[in-house]
């Protein structure tokens, strides 16, 4: 823009600069640097900061190496200051605007200018008036914009009471000027004076994102995908993997099996990515041996050195991300972030059950009567047989054995069918971190050989994450099998609902309804399948939804800038193709479902459909379809009876800003994850434990505390002590 030779003579261009920003000094230098190259002047306006809460929040949750703000109060006011002087420095090129309403900042800048001129101050409407009237009564040559934001009061308010929650906060100058009780001098202490030295530039009590779980665990490591340097180091990674094809075999005690290979085709165009041995009968039977007798030693082995063996594997998940992320994305169809996460997750499994481990598997002294010890044991079951999917095929497979393992038991893990060289090179990492070969085997296969592995008498146990359909075939195979009752860990799909009232904010709604219905293809369990959206707003915000996800990008998943990858395989794409089709023909398409132009894999447009009530959507439709109802303030129950009659009991979104409308809603559906005001997808492990009821899950929680002891059997051990010839202890208390 400021190179366009028809705003040459024009001055109003204006860029705001937030002083929290670490960055604040260097954006000021480009800015001046800008000025200078294209002979402008540039109005900069200086403010402290919004949303500072977010930022620490977002590199949290995005486990990054440090923040991109101040985490103290008085280095923003540092901060400021310094950035101030560099706007002051430059007045011939920068028409510098101070926004504050902190009488010390107002002075500060007074002095380092040397008087009022080439500047001006800025105050919010309706905050600072008082500030402001006393500066422009003693001083009247001082400029001061009052500035407002523009536009309905249904768009506004949320921004204007933002501004008060941050401008009335309680390190405020706005809020300690106001309090009689502070003195005058602790008001205008300088910042440089709070501060000290380095060492206390950061807030005792934010840790770094690493840190953020404290001595149990660190936080598995992210990367801001935004940062241009940050990008590229990833994608070098990704691109540096040094294989091209891969192999995945039955491996029984650490040894491959031989036999005919067929090639795994990659979803995004078709490319051979590798090849696979597929088990059978011999090598379910030996697998299931191995891990028989493997048992024994394995264990024995303390919950430490369980533990200590988590955690490592957690470790070398995150060191070998590029490699997984190479192989998500060419074998499971994921984008770049998709990916990122994913091996997230799986780093933070292993960690976090370690953790838990050491917790919750430990000896438990019971109360009782005085003369004997009572000692609850938790001991492993035996043989667990784990069956993971193929829209998780890292995070879930290294989940369910890490849980089953660190339990005390020895696993038989069968991966989907569609992604069976991810699950190889995750074997491969677990046994670096020294799980012992006879502890883990893998059995690749389809239906026929995970209904082998269930059936089997010495399975001592089934994990499952997978169909609704899949889990009740598997609950009837374990009921009728003559042998030992087991426990079923299953979580499956759901129909997943989104509630929206007429108050919730438009753009937050388009925001969480586009990536919780089309992120991932839609190939998430927990994937938004149906929003709800009261009538009164339902077509602008529709409006809204459709114009967000026309600039969705389809396209190759290793390509940053994609959006929407393909869905796994031609079989999904074809059932999807259908539904769309029929949806169509029924007159109910309101947008998407075209034709994938340019594209030679198994890609879907997304699509949105709607619907003329709840319950005329009675199947999942796992892909990147949206289904939409309509309803009026009046039959909310009747809406929630119609969700509450599908059985599943997943995930649930609401939104809305009236408490009394979530604690309806919260109350009635008895969904596992309940998101209110926010997405439905990507639960984090230790904080977010993830799992539903009734068609959607047994229970517990992945990710949760109660999760291992379900792995576990228990074992209560009393001794009585008194009959070694008189209770010592109580003896030794005296009359």
């Amino acid at each position: 823009v400021l190179s366009d030779p028809s705003l040459r003579d024009w001055e109003g261009f204006g860029l705001a600069v937030q002083a929290y920003q670490k960055r604040a000094l260097d954006v000021i230098d480009w800015v001046v640097d800008a000025a200078s190259v294209h002979h402008r002047r540039i109005a900069v306006r200086l403010v402290k900061g919004a949303y500072w809460d977010t930022e620490i929040k977002r590199a949290q949750e995005r486990g990054l190496p440090d923040y991109p703000v101040f985490s103290r109060k008085a280095m923003t006011d540092l901060s400021y200051m310094a950035c101030a002087r560099k706007l002051i420095a430059a007045r011939n090129r920068i028409y510098p605007q101070f926004a504050t309403h902190n009488a010390l900042t107002v002075a500060g800048v007074i002095e380092d200018a040397g008087g009022l001129e080439g500047y001006e101050f800025q105050r919010l409407h309706g905050m600072g008036e008082a500030l402001y009237a006393e500066l422009l009564a003693s001083m009247p040559d001082a400029a001061c914009r009052v500035y407002a934001p523009v536009g309905s009061h249904k768009d506004l308010l949320a921004y204007l009471v933002r501004r008060l929650l941050e401008n009335g906060a309680n390190s405020s100058f706005v809020s300690i000027a106001a309090d009689p009780k502070i003195p005058i001098a602790e008001i205008l202490r300088r910042p440089q004076t709070l501060i000290g030295d380095p060492v206390h530039a950061r807030h005792p009590h934010i840790p770094l994102p690493r840190a953020i779980y404290g001595a149990d665990r660190p936080n598995s490591v992210g990367v801001e995908l935004g940062d241009r340097t940050s990008l590229s180091m990833l994608l070098n990674e990704v691109g540096a993997d040094p294989s091209k094809v891969a192999l995945a075999a039955p491996l029984i005690n650490g040894l491959v099996l031989d036999g005919a290979s067929v090639s795994v085709i990659s979803p995004i165009d078709g490319s051979l990515v590798g090849s696979v041995i597929w088990g059978d009968a011999d090598s379910v039977a030996a697998a299931m041996s191995a891990a028989s007798e493997g048992f024994r030693s394995w264990s024995a082995m303390s919950v430490e050195a369980r533990a200590a063996t988590l955690a490592r594997a957690g470790d070398l998940i995150e060191s070998n991300r590029g490699r997984l992320i190479a192989l998500l994305q060419r074998e499971g169809g994921k984008t770049l972030d998709d990916g990122l996460a994913e091996v997230r997750e799986a780093t933070d499994f292993c960690r976090y059950y370690a953790a838990q481990a050491r917790r919750t598997l430990l000896p438990e002294a019971m109360p009782g009567p005085t003369g004997e010890t009572n000692m609850l044991h938790y001991r492993g079951r035996g043989v667990f047989v784990c069956i993971s999917p193929w829209n998780f095929p890292l995070a879930i497979f290294v989940g369910q054995i890490a849980a089953a393992l660190v339990a005390g038991n020895t696993v038989v893990a069968k991966p989907a069918e569609q992604t069976p060289l991810i699950a190889a090179e995750a074997v491969r990492l677990l046994f670096e971190a020294g799980v012992p070969a006879n502890a883990l085997q893998l059995i690749p296969g389809d239906g026929r050989v995970g209904a082998l592995l269930v059936e089997d008498p010495r399975a001592a146990g089934v994990a499952f994450t997978g169909s609704t359909a899949v889990a009740a075939e598997i609950n009837r195979r374990l009921a009728s099998k003559d042998s030992a009752i087991v426990p079923f860990i299953a979580e499956t799909g759901g129909i997943n609902a989104m509630i929206v009232d007429a108050t919730a904010l438009p753009e937050q709604v388009t925001d969480d309804v586009i990536s919780s219905a089309f992120r991932s293809a839609g190939q998430r369990c927990s994937a938004l399948r149906l929003l709800c959206i009261q009538e009164d707003v339902a077509d602008p915000v529709l409006d809204m939804i459709k114009g967000a996800a026309a600039e969705l990008r389809l396209g190759d998943p290793r390509d940053p800038s994609t959006h929407i990858g393909p869905v796994i395989d031609r079989e999904a794409k074809e059932r999807l193709d259908n539904w769309i089709a029929e949806m169509k023909r029924q007159g109910r398409l309101l947008f998407g479902g075209g034709h994938c132009e340019g594209l030679s894999g198994t890609y879907v447009s997304p699509a949105i459909v709607e619907l003329d009530r709840a319950a005329d959507l009675g199947q999942e439709v796992f892909g990147p379809v949206l289904h939409v109802v309509r309803w009026r303030s009046a039959e909310l129950e009747e809406l929630l009876d119609e969700i509450a009659v599908s059985g599943f009991g997943l995930t649930l979104g609401i939104h809305s800003r009236i408490d009394s409308t979530v604690e309806q809603v919260v109350q009635r559906l008895v969904c596992g994850n309940v998101y209110v005001n926010r997405n439905m997808i990507g639960a984090v492990v230790g904080t977010q434990p993830f799992g539903g009821n009734g068609r959607s899950g047994t229970g517990p929680k992945a990710g949760g505390p109660n999760y291992l002891r379900r792995f576990a059997v228990e074992q209560v051990v009393t001794i009585n002590t008194a009959a070694a010839g008189g209770n010592a202890s109580l003896l030794a208390e005296g009359g």
